[in-house]
């Protein structure tokens, strides 16, 4: 996982290390809006993490939310990953599935990198 702020994007946020406080901290800048979600999250994610008296549920909870980031981080980006979201629920064509599953993929791929997120389900 990133360990520091590295590319930050047109608006100046840079890229989180993917601790808790930090990605909270950037969430508030590039996805005001999904701080209430990330909060109900953490405290689901700590409640399991006691739970289950392992760290799986945290490290799950970091990641996915390091890659939210990432992603809102470009907003133009973002937009258009939500543009072929709505597209992939509908199309009915195979091939343009399979064009959109893959533009969705590169968005994803780069993403999880600037997030220092393992690639293709790595742990």
């Amino acid at each position: 996982m990133s360990t520091a702020a590295e590319s930050p994007h047109q608006g100046g946020v840079p890229q989180p290390a993917a601790t808790v406080e930090e990605l909270r901290s950037a969430l508030t800048r590039v996805s005001p809006d999904a701080v209430t979600t990330f909060d109900a999250e953490r405290a689901e994610a700590v409640a399991r993490a006691r739970s289950e008296v392992s760290a799986a549920p945290m490290r799950r909870f970091v990641r996915q939310w390091a890659l939210h980031v990432a992603i809102a981080r470009h907003p133009q980006q973002a937009a258009r990953l939500r543009r072929l979201e709505a597209r992939a629920a509908e199309v009915t064509d195979p091939a343009e599935a399979r064009a959109i599953a893959s533009e969705i993929g590169r968005i994803l791929d780069k993403a999880a990198a600037e997030a220092g997120l393992p690639h293709g389900g790595e742990s």
